[in-house]
């Protein structure tokens, strides 16, 4: 069964592009995998520096394999220093 990660971050607002930035690069690289159905970024209207990820994939086994693969290992470090506070992640799996 499709699993979907919602991964809601807040960014520093001087830290937006470089957040953008780094996605960029991540969703790239991230597309290429199997197991990967979808990886997109969505900015919040209301609040820009608000940058939800929105993954798709095929199972879980796919998504342990992309948080051990290396570009995931090299970028999320510096994702995580672009952040004011902790990403909020909510894992789902697909019932209808």
């Amino acid at each position: 069964m499709a699993i979907r990660v919602v991964a809601k971050n807040q960014v520093k607002p001087e830290k937006v592009q470089e957040f953008m930035n780094l996605c960029k690069s991540l969703i790239e690289e991230t597309l290429k995998e199997e197991g990967c159905i979808d990886y997109e970024v969505y900015q919040e209207l209301e609040n820009p520096e608000i940058l939800t990820m929105l993954e798709e994939w095929k199972d879980e086994g796919s998504l342990d394999q992309h948080i051990r693969s290396d570009h995931f290992k090299e970028i999320f470090p510096l994702l995580s220093e672009c952040l004011d506070k902790e990403t909020e992640i909510n894992i789902y799996r697909k019932k209808l």
